[in-house]
């Protein structure tokens, strides 16, 4: 899947990203946003060894950090917060998925990391996955995105990844709403 994001991204045009990491704006912007909702979430870690299943760098290019999340239709760099019982922690997307899990409602794959902090579990370096968390690999979050990324992708609420949503260029103007916490 992965290589499929970046043969699009690459055959649309170079995919532009700075050198820093992003993170999610959550001062003073933090209560305006681009869009609010709420999905269930999974998570993923690619250290790019190719154990427990990934497939290498994620799609935009970054390496693997806490904050970076998968998402089947929202463009790369697209920035937020997702937040869990109580816990808010910022996002950015540099990856493409989940796949097949998002045809049942799993929209965004967070970092193992982030995931870990949000429920209370340990991110276990040697298995890439989550430890304490009684085998919970899904959590129904809440998610507010704060700027969408430039890149590919649709602006709205998060579709499957089968739409091919991941290769359009959305130029919809998307207004700023209010949030709730």
């Amino acid at each position: 899947m992965r290589s499929i994001a970046l043969l699009a991204a690459s055959t649309l045009g170079a995919l532009t990203i700075g050198s820093a990491a992003a993170h999610a704006d959550t001062g003073s912007d933090a209560g305006k946003a681009k869009l609010q909702g709420s999905t269930t979430a999974s998570y993923f870690w690619d250290d790019s060894s190719g154990r427990a299943g990934d497939t290498g760098l994620p799609a935009a290019g970054k390496p693997m950090q806490k904050g970076l999340a998968a998402s089947p239709s929202w463009p790369l760099m697209t920035e937020g917060y997702v937040m869990y019982k109580g816990k808010k922690l910022p996002f950015f997307v540099g990856d493409r998925g989940p796949g097949d899990p998002s045809s049942r409602g799993v929209m965004l794959d967070l970092d193992a990391k982030t995931f870990a902090e949000l429920t209370g579990g340990t991110f276990n370096p040697d298995t890439l996955g989550v430890d304490g968390v009684d085998g919970e690999g899904h959590i129904k979050i809440q998610y507010v995105v704060t700027k969408w990324g430039d890149g590919i992708g649709r602006k709205s609420h998060p579709v499957a990844f089968s739409t091919r949503a991941w290769a359009e260029k959305d130029t919809t103007s998307v207004s700023t709403v209010s949030v709730k916490h």
